[in-house]
């Protein structure tokens, strides 16, 4: 006969289970659930100025937006009109 397994029993523990908190997907503090997967709104602010920088980007097989070609006529430069 067994006995069933104690919870201090390191053995008693599923595998693949994670025991450690999640870290902070910028600088690798332990993440705020508030902010999550951040630690601090800073985090966060800088993740975000990065995306708005172009310096992330979501691969696609589509052409960039100035790569296509555009049939429509430039429109004339106001200051080149007398």
């Amino acid at each position: 006969m067994s006995k069933p397994p104690d919870a201090a029993d390191e053995s008693a523990r599923p595998a693949g289970v994670r025991v450690n908190a999640p870290k902070c997907v910028r600088c690798a503090k332990p993440v705020e659930p508030r902010f999550r997967p951040f630690c601090s709104q800073r985090c966060s602010d800088i993740d975000l100025g990065a995306w708005v920088m172009g310096r992330y980007h979501v691969a696609s097989d589509e052409p960039p937006p100035e790569a296509e070609s555009d049939d429509r006529p430039l429109k004339p430069d106001p200051a080149s009109e007398g």
